[in-house]
């Protein structure tokens, strides 16, 4: 049974990002309203200035690089208030930008700008030597690396992107693309298994599903008259904006929607924190991880959050636990939101007013969008049953760069994206995911999903933090759950807490889902920079452990 949205369908104009964004004759702000604010040092863009950086970085990569229609920039920076300007002056000129995690290794880098073809790349200054050898593996020219952010190069030798100036005789104009065909980004996938793979994302699905976002979240409340200060609604941009989530809902709405983002270039709690406090933020898009420490850590206790509309989490599933410990705290609804970077990001996402209803509900499915829920075989199964989420609509992609052997492996005879996501649908239209296909614990035939058990362990007082992955019992000849734990600070890593938790635990769970493979004490959760647990980084530290074991006995 296909699934339909209980939204209406909403118009979704056919035309490119750049032209949905600053070509809209039906913006409310004014042009000196200012859009992109640092939180560290208060620099910031308006719309004029932020339309005007972008025009003239495309003029510049049109006339000094020659860039062009389906051309690839690549973008390889943290969070800064020039992140738009770039991408969206690649996008004047015809192209489409890969952005890249600035964490990566040289050979991670250089597997992206190689994968996607990129013309030139644009960092920051201190990321600058990765850049370097990475555009040294795959033959790009020194010349092809640009500067974006506050720091500049004492020697010359790399220009800001702000230098890249049109020289042409007669001037460029903006490039013509298709939104039904160009690329715009090309961002990738975290690589759990195998390589990353480039997600082909074209304008169409962008513009999509912001305008499907916005739809949305005006039940919300979002306006952009809604700010404490009278001056509008305020975001904290935290969410790294290479990765989709970032991308969509904080660089391309804050653009579209006309509110403000204070822009940090990366998460520290007590920062995060202050500027809520300072600049009166009312919402934010946030992974787990950044709920856990508002709802557990003290340093929280020092501010006043109260401006805080609502905190929408994504990424990964949320307990009931840390939903009730924001509120219980902090008195904020916290809802939630689903998507993977193949649709843009969002296809399911909450209101406000359905939050306490429906906890641990990820919402209903985005306008537009059609949805199945099926078994292992591709049969559809009841509301309520559980089964691997497919979807279609405008916001999905069409498939993976350079790896057209795996269409078949992605999407159903019938065009629907297999996720390979774990959920069911209840009654009402409200999804809830419960785990990934593919990280799925087997335990003697019985399916244990890791995210359950680690919401039941995020409810013990001791613990602030956990994942839980398959170790592999040799005595029962199968997988068993296995959790590692960050203590709450003062609390002592002894067998006998360990035992403890165990113990605890069996009291919450079915007899098939205890932790037999025991719990092992960390001082960090492995995570990616959208907030996904890396499972693969503990199954093989687990394996490490079991194997020394064995040599021990």
């Amino acid at each position: 049974m296909v699934i339909k949205s209980p939204h209406a369908d909403v118009a979704i104009p056919n035309v490119d990002i750049w032209s949905l964004l600053f070509d809209r004759k039906n913006r409310t702000s004014a042009d000196d309203k200012e859009i992109f604010i640092d939180g560290e040092t208060g620099r910031s863009y308006n719309f004029a200035q932020l339309k005007t950086a972008t025009i003239e970085f495309g003029k510049g990569l049109k006339s000094q690089w020659g860039f062009k229609k389906g051309d690839v920039l690549g973008v390889f920076s943290p969070n800064t208030i020039d992140y738009g300007a770039v991408v969206w002056g690649a996008l004047w000129a015809g192209g489409a930008s890969s952005t890249a995690n600035p964490t990566y290794t040289v050979k991670e880098l250089a597997f992206q700008l190689k994968d996607s073809r990129v013309k030139g790349v644009v960092t920051q200054l201190p990321m600058l030597p990765v850049v370097l050898e990475a555009a040294k593996q795959i033959g790009l020219p020194d010349d092809r690396i640009l500067l974006l952010g506050d720091a500049r190069d004492s020697t010359g030798k790399f220009k800001h992107f702000t230098e890249l100036r049109d020289t042409s005789l007669f001037g460029q104009s903006k490039t013509k693309v298709d939104p039904q065909k160009d690329l715009a980004f090309l961002v990738y996938s975290s690589g759990t298994t195998g390589l990353p793979k480039g997600v082909m994302l074209k304008h169409s699905n962008i513009v999509a599903n912001v305008i499907q976002s916005t739809s949305v979240e005006k039940r919300s409340g979002l306006h952009s008259l809604g700010g404490p200060d009278g001056k509008g609604d305020k975001q904290l941009a935290v969410l790294p904006f290479f990765h989709v989530y970032g991308l969509t809902n904080i660089l391309h709405s804050t653009v579209w929607d006309e509110y403000q983002a204070i822009v940090l270039p990366k998460f520290e709690l007590e920062t995060a924190c202050k500027l809520i406090q300072d600049h009166g933020i009312t919402f934010a898009y946030v992974p787990p991880p950044i709920i856990l420490g508002l709802a557990k850590h003290p340093v929280v206790d020092k501010y006043d959050l109260s401006s805080l509309k609502w905190l929408n989490s994504g990424a990964a599933p949320l307990t009931h636990e840390l939903i009730n410990g924001i509120w219980e705290r902090l008195t904020i609804p916290v809802k939630q939101g689903y998507g993977l970077s193949e649709v843009s990001p969002v296809s399911h996402l909450q209101t406000v007013l359905e939050w306490a209803r429906y906890k641990g509900a990820v919402g209903k499915l985005m306008p537009n969008m059609e949805c199945r829920v099926v078994d292992l075989e591709g049969n559809d199964v009841a509301d309520g049953q559980e089964g691997e989420i497919w979807l279609k609509g405008p916001n999905v992609f069409d498939g993976y760069l350079n790896r057209p052997e795996l269409a078949n492996d992605t999407f159903s005879a019938d065009g629907f994206f297999k996720t390979g996501d774990i959920g069911y649908v209840d009654a009402k239209g409200n999804f809830y995911v419960t785990d990934r296909l593919k990280e799925l614990i087997k335990y003697k035939g019985f399916q244990v999903p890791p995210a359950e058990l680690e919401g039941v362990l995020l409810g013990h007082s001791d613990i602030v933090d956990v994942c839980v992955i398959p170790a592999f019992d040799n005595e029962r000849s199968t997988e068993v759950p296995r959790a590692y734990v960050v203590l709450a600070a003062g609390v002592d890593r002894t067998e006998e807490k360990a035992k403890e938790i165990v113990k605890w635990t069996s009291t919450k769970v079915a007899p098939h889902k205890q932790l037999r493979g025991g719990v092992r004490f960390i001082d960090e959760i492995p995570k990616n920079a959208s907030g996904k647990l890396l499972r693969r980084v503990l199954k093989e530290q687990a394996k490490q452990e079991d194997r020394a074991q064995g040599a021990k006995l």
